[in-house]
């Protein structure tokens, strides 16, 4: 189940509560009102009032917990399918250095890595490293795919 619904669900709870809390305590004042002889100084009327305030209170920690679980994002899972197909030979004689320490890597790392982290394995900068990833790309030797904010650059078959 989605943050969203069971954060709905929880204010829903603490709606029903703060219902029940408010028809008690009526109830509770309509009671002392008709059996308390001692009229509004009545120490009963104190009594409610601080159960009242005890009841709101707790309403309010179940809408908080309802409003953060609500507006909480969920962990992103991230997957990475592995596939066990025939792999062709890559040419690595008509590449650069560079070129070849990527593709070598890849073949190390069973055929992918986040881009961030080849780009710290090489201690290439982010531009150079887009440069690069874009010549392997064109030559269709690797191909990028974006996972949430980063991107996972992988063989081609």
């Amino acid at each position: 189940m989605q943050n969203k619904n069971v954060g709905r669900i929880i204010l829903g709870i603490g709606a029903l509560v703060a219902i029940i809390v408010l028809i008690f305590n009526l109830g509770l004042k309509k009671i002392v009102g008709e059996t308390c002889t001692h009229g509004p100084e009545c120490s009963m009327y104190d009594t409610i009032a601080v159960q009242t305030w005890i009841s709101l209170a707790i309403v309010l920690v179940i809408f908080a917990i309802g409003f953060v679980i609500m507006f909480s994002k969920p962990d992103e899972k991230v997957v990475v399918k592995k596939i066990t197909e025939k792999k062709k030979k890559i040419n690595l004689l008509k590449l650069d250095k560079n070129e070849k320490e990527v593709v070598e890597i890849l073949m190390k790392e069973n055929g992918g890595m986040f881009q961030a982290d080849l780009k710290e394995t090489l201690g290439i900068g982010k531009v150079g490293m887009t440069r690069l990833l874009d010549k392997l790309e064109a030559k269709q030797l690797i191909e990028r795919k974006r996972r949430g904010m980063n991107n996972i650059v992988v063989l081609k078959n």
